[in-house]
């Protein structure tokens, strides 16, 4: 079998030693014109901050390619016949597939905005845009940061480690209003605060200005505030990366669209990560997941599938994590931004303002545990996943919530004050927690 893989991110190679695995007489091509070698692209922020160096977010070594028979290309897949089931590369190579998967990712959003295109003027998706950023902030003074999401914290705490001014621009009412409910926004807020990072709240980027050279000089907002920058930072969002399949027979609509299997609307090509979108998501599931575990997941369902085992792709329960600045954040389950009927919430925040936990549950009978935020605090993916899966009542929960701490050893426990609070908001959930040799329940 000869399949061919264009895009070499998580998705893209995990697909590939996978199939090695189940046929290892496949030949196996990978195709990328971002890099030669898969990296992580999670740790990008890392390297700008000087914590990692380039080969350090290379999970693999160099050799490791030759010696699995992975044979890598570097070039742009510029043209897909999938009559004559070949891809066209901007070095003029033409490749053959018997079995095509396209792991094309993601490219960031734009909103069109007047003066986009000058210099200085980027989002952060790869090594190319590190590359940029690297070279467009070296030497400057302020920047601005336009989105309220991951990536926009992300731009704000590089730019601050370089000791330039950075302001922040947010269309919602507070931090990550799509995602975060405003009690957990209010502590990351607090992170820009005690960072010296300007946050402008109900407001959006309206003109991007230019110096005399062709590079950004100054953002114009929805506001009116003229606000001077040598760089600016668009963290708007991504949306998947649809170039090779147009104008082919591959169906789209925001995404490559899929079935359960991953499968295109054209034989033998399919499509994993970022780039695809599901025909029919599962339940409370979104119809394109872009995070680095489900195209892990993808890319792995596919591999099974592309070698004759056809299996369905099945996410499971969400989750997610991050890093604000100095506060740690996970999510297991469903948490929305606003509340939702038929579900009751526990909240729980240190008098600190850093750490918190949130823990939404059922409010008809039966009260099952539904989802939980944690910030500076560390909960076990296996427990939290394992409660939610098995719709545990949140009494039980509550009363074992020791066993899902992972913060270090000696580390400050919180669970008896969290329950003594619980008590007093849900009296008819009432708790006690579990003791276990004299300690709070704890693995």
């Amino acid at each position: 079998m000869r399949l061919l893989i264009i895009g070499n991110g998580i998705t893209g190679v995990t697909a590939a030693l996978t199939v090695r695995r189940l046929q290892p007489d496949a030949q196996i091509t990978l195709v990328s014109e971002e890099s030669a070698h898969h990296y992580s692209r999670t740790a990008l922020m890392y390297v700008y901050l000087g914590h990692m160096r380039y080969q350090d977010i290379k999970p693999y070594e160099d050799w490791f390619w030759a010696e699995n028979r992975l044979e890598l290309v570097e070039a742009t897949a510029t043209r897909l016949d999938t009559t004559s089931q070949l891809v066209t590369l901007s070095n003029g190579q033409q490749l053959g597939y018997d079995k095509l998967l396209l792991a094309t990712g993601s490219v960031s959003r734009l909103a069109d905005w007047p003066g986009q295109n000058l210099a200085g003027v980027q989002g952060l998706y790869g090594l190319p845009d590190l590359a940029r950023m690297e070279r467009d902030t070296h030497g400057i003074r302020q920047a601005v940061v336009v989105g309220g999401g991951l990536i926009g914290v992300e731009l704000a705490e590089m730019l601050h480690s370089r000791g330039i001014e950075a302001t922040v621009l947010v269309r919602d009412s507070h931090y990550w209003g799509s995602v975060l409910p405003a009690a957990e926004a209010r502590l990351v807020d607090q992170q820009f605060e005690e960072h010296h990072v300007a946050v402008r709240y109900r407001t959006e980027l309206a003109e991007i200005l230019s110096d005399d050279q062709g590079r950004v000089r100054a953002v114009r907002t929805t506001a009116g505030e003229e606000l001077p920058c040598q760089w600016l930072g668009l963290a708007t969002g991504v949306t998947p990366n649809l170039t090779l399949v147009q104008g082919t027979a591959v169906e789209t609509d925001r995404g490559i669209l899929v079935d359960e299997h991953l499968q295109t609307s054209v034989p033998h090509v399919y499509a994993a990560g970022d780039c695809a979108q599901h025909r029919q998501p599962g339940q409370g599931e979104v119809p394109i997941e872009q995070l680095w575990y489900t195209g892990r997941m993808q890319g792995e369902t596919v591999a099974h599938t592309i070698c004759g085992k056809p299996t369905a792709y099945r996410r499971g329960i969400w989750f997610n994590s991050a890093k604000f600045f100095a506060l740690e954040y996970q999510t297991y389950g469903r948490v929305p931004a606003q509340p939702e009927a038929g579900i009751d919430s526990f909240y729980w925040e240190h008098p600190g303002g850093r750490l918190a936990l949130r823990i939404n549950f059922s409010s008809m009978p039966g009260f099952a545990v539904t989802g939980f935020n944690a910030l500076g605090l560390r909960l076990r993916h296996e427990i939290c996943a394992q409660w939610i899966g098995t719709q545990t009542p949140i009494r039980e929960v509550m009363a074992q919530l020791g066993a899902a701490n992972f913060d270090p050893e000696f580390y400050r426990q919180y669970e008896p004050e969290m329950i003594r609070q619980f008590n007093q908001q849900f009296p008819q959930h009432a708790a006690v927690l579990q003791r276990r040799k004299g300690l709070f329940s704890r693995l």
